[in-house]
C-alpha cells in the first residue's frame, strides 16, 4: 500500500469517526503485543461463500430495502456488479486485525453497514462485498511504531486478493462499481491505483467509484478523474459530511462531490433536491432531510430535524462534534440509489 494514501492525522480521525463512541483512552483498544508477535488468522479464501459478506444469489444484509419503503432488491436482473469495501467494524485489542471467524464482527457488519450502507446499490448492481483481516482502530493512532501500518497493509492484502478472485471468478466483464467507506475508502483507493489507473481495458469497465468518508485528493489518479456531474463514468465521487459552516482539517482539500447535484462547484442545493434519508433505525424515508454544499473538500450540511443520523460526540473531543460521518451514507440514501442506477444506465448506452 503505497505510504502516501495513510497521511497520519487524516486517517487517525477518519478511523476515529467511522467508531462512533469511543473512550477518550485510546490506550483502552491498543493490542497487548506487537505486530511481529503477533499470529494472524489465516489468510482467507475467497472461493469459500462464508468469507463474502454479500454475494448475489444469496440472502445476505446487502439484499435489504427500508422497512415500508416500497422499495425492492433488484439484484438478480442488474446490468452491474458492485465491489464494495466496508468500513471499520472491529475494535478489538486482542490482536491487530480481525479474524473473518469472529461470529461478532460478522454479525455486526452485517446488521450494520452491509445493511445500511451496501444495500443502497442493490437497485443497480449486484453486489460482492468481501470480508477481510481489517485492521482495528488503534491502528491508526499507532504513532510509536509500524504496527498500525502492518495491520493495514495485512488488510489490504485481502481486499486486493478479494477483487482479483471476483473478476477472476465472477465478473465475466460486466461493468464494475466500487463502492467504500472510512477504512473500506482507504483500500478501495488503494485498488482503483492497482487495477484500474494504468488499465485501460479495465477502467473501460469502471461505472465508477463512489470513495466515501476519507480524503480523496483532487489529482489522486493519473487517468481517473472525479466526476462532473450524475451520468459520467469511469471516474469517482467523494465527500464527508459535516455541519455547515465548520472547518475540519482532516477532510479539507480533497474532492467533495456534492451528492444532491453530483458537482464538484461550490454551489448550495437546496434540501428539496434530497430524495430521502434513511436513519440508523432503516424504518423509514426521510424526504428532503439536508441540503448540501460542498466547500474545500467537505460538503456542508445544516443538521437534520429528523431523529437517527447521528453526528460524532467523542467525549473530550468537542473538535469532532461538527462531522456526520457516521451518516456519510443515509443522509443522501435515496439520491446515492439513484445515481448509481443513472451512471450504469449512462455506461451501457456509451457501450451499446
Amino acid at each position: 500500500m503505497r505510504s502516501s494514501n495513510l497521511p497520519c492525522l487524516k486517517l487517525k480521525l477518519a478511523l476515529l469517526l467511522a467508531a462512533g463512541s469511543l473512550s477518550s483512552c485510546i490506550k483502552v483498544i491498543k493490542p497487548g503485543q506487537d505486530f511481529a508477535r503477533y499470529t494472524p488468522s489465516t489468510s482467507p479464501d475467497y472461493a469459500e461463500a462464508a468469507n463474502w459478506a454479500a454475494l448475489p444469489g444469496r440472502r445476505d444484509s446487502a439484499d435489504a430495502v427500508p422497512y415500508g419503503s416500497g422499495l425492492r432488491d433488484e439484484q438478480p436482473i442488474a446490468a452491474a456488479d458492485v465491489f464494495f469495501v466496508h468500513p471499520t467494524t472491529y475494535y478489538s485489542r486482542g490482536g491487530w486485525n480481525a479474524s473473518l471467524h469472529d461470529r461478532k464482527v460478522n454479525t455486526f457488519t452485517d446488521r450494520s453497514v452491509m445493511r445500511k450502507q451496501a444495500s443502497v446499490f442493490n437497485a443497480a448492481a449486484r453486489i460482492y462485498a468481501p470480508r477481510y483481516r481489517q485492521a482495528t482502530l488503534f491502528s491508526f493512532f499507532d504513532e510509536q511504531s509500524d504496527n498500525g501500518k502492518q495491520a493495514l497493509t495485512l488488510a489490504y492484502g485481502d481486499v486486493k486478493a478479494a477483487f482479483q478472485y471476483y473478476l477472476d471468478h465472477y465478473n465475466q466483464g460486466r461493468p464494475i462499481i466500487i463502492a467504500s467507506h472510512s477504512q473500506g475508502t482507504v483500500h478501495a483507493t488503494q485498488l482503483l491505483h492497482d487495477f484500474f489507473d494504468n488499465n485501460p481495458r479495465l477502467r473501460k469497465q469502471l461505472v465508477a467509484a463512489y470513495l466515501i468518508g476519507y480524503h480523496v485528493g483532487t489529482k489522486e489518479y493519473q487517468a481517473i478523474q472525479p466526476c462532473q456531474d450524475s451520468t459520467q463514468t469511469g471516474c469517482y465521487v467523494s465527500w464527508n459530511a459535516v455541519e455547515w459552516g465548520k472547518e475540519f482539517a482532516p477532510f479539507e482539500g480533497g474532492v467533495a462531490t456534492n451528492p444532491l447535484t453530483w458537482k464538484i462547484d461550490t454551489l448550495a442545493a437546496s434540501k428539496t433536491l434530497n430524495l430521502g434519508g434513511v436513519p440508523q433505525s432503516f424504518n423509514r424515508i426521510d424526504r428532503q432531510v439536508v441540503d448540501a454544499k460542498a466547500h474545500n473538500g467537505l460538503v456542508w450540511i445544516h443538521p437534520p430535524v429528523a431523529s437517527g443520523y447521528p453526528r460524532f460526540l467523542l467525549p473530550g473531543k468537542p473538535e469532532l462534534h461538527a462531522s456526520f460521518h457516521i451518516a456519510d451514507y443515509s443522509l443522501f440514501y435515496m439520491n446515492l440509489r439513484r445515481n448509481a442506477v443513472s451512471r450504469v444506465a449512462a455506461w451501457n448506452k456509451q457501450t451499446r
